[in-house]
């Protein structure tokens, strides 16, 4: 059997888990003291760092948040363990950028970035050489996706959109930590200084919509994107999962370990 290190066990982490035949992968998840899970028979919990390294996991998905990737993920490319992050808004810090990078490289170990929630970000990658190119990021949800930060700012989009934030990606990262990893995934993909990123609440939202609107010398570009929630949480596309099992997948096969 294959083992394979997760941080963090919620939705996303227990969705890549049922992707996997019981039978063939054996986790190991690294989980705050105190946690309580209902685990599938194939995977363990540790507490510390040192436990998730000690049995050498072929490559390690974090599904945890921003803080997570700081405090574990640097460590785990040092020590040469592949890692996948899902919580892309944690590139907004640069020194924590450069840490990340620097220990990929010193460890020998792939640092690996999925799309995600999003398409097109080929194109993207191909305009960002391109000093006019501008970039407009939208997440568009349903209403019962954003009820907490509605209720704190006295809004309701019961009948009409609400707008809920507009700004740089950084800006984003930092008040949606857990929400707007995919905004992130366009400014890397483009080019920080070149992406502005909306949010809005929206009754008539069929799912988890993005929109990415292009301008630039090279032509015009939109994509849109309607992704089903996630059952267990409606602030998550159901595809982030799926991106991350599929860059997971890659690795394996790319390492010759699947």
């Amino acid at each position: 059997m294959v083992t394979l290190g997760l941080i963090g066990f919620g939705t996303i982490a227990r969705e890549i888990v049922s992707a996997f035949p019981v039978d063939s992968v054996c986790w190991v998840a690294l989980m705050r003291e105190g946690t309580r899970r209902d685990l599938p028979a194939n995977v363990s919990t540790v507490t510390q760092l040192d436990a998730l390294i000690g049995p050498r996991p072929r490559a390690v998905v974090e599904a945890a948040s921003q803080e997570a990737v700081a405090a574990y993920v640097p460590a785990l490319l040092d020590a040469g363990i592949p890692t996948i992050i899902a919580s892309i808004g944690a590139f907004a810090d640069p020194i924590l950028a450069a840490r990340l990078t620097d220990a990929s490289r010193n460890g020998g170990a792939r640092l690996v970035l999925p799309s995600g929630a999003l398409g097109g970000l080929d194109y993207l990658r191909a305009i960002a050489a391109l000093p006019e190119a501008r970039v407009r990021y939208t997440s568009r949800k349903p209403p019962a996706a954003w009820e907490v930060e509605l209720a704190t700012l006295g809004l309701s989009a019961e009948h009409d959109a609400v707008s809920l934030f507009e700004g740089t990606p950084a800006q984003a990262a930092k008040l949606y930590p857990k929400n707007l990893n995919a905004a992130f995934a366009v400014a890397l993909a483009a080019g920080i200084d070149k992406v502005t990123v909306r949010v809005v609440a929206d009754p008539k939202a069929a799912g988890n919509t993005h929109e990415i609107e292009v301008e630039s010398t090279a032509g015009t570009a939109s994509f849109r994107l309607v992704n089903a929630p996630s059952a267990s949480n409606p602030k998550t596309s159901m595809l982030t999962a799926l991106s991350l099992v599929a860059a997971l997948g890659e690795l394996l096969d790319r390492e010759g370990l699947s």
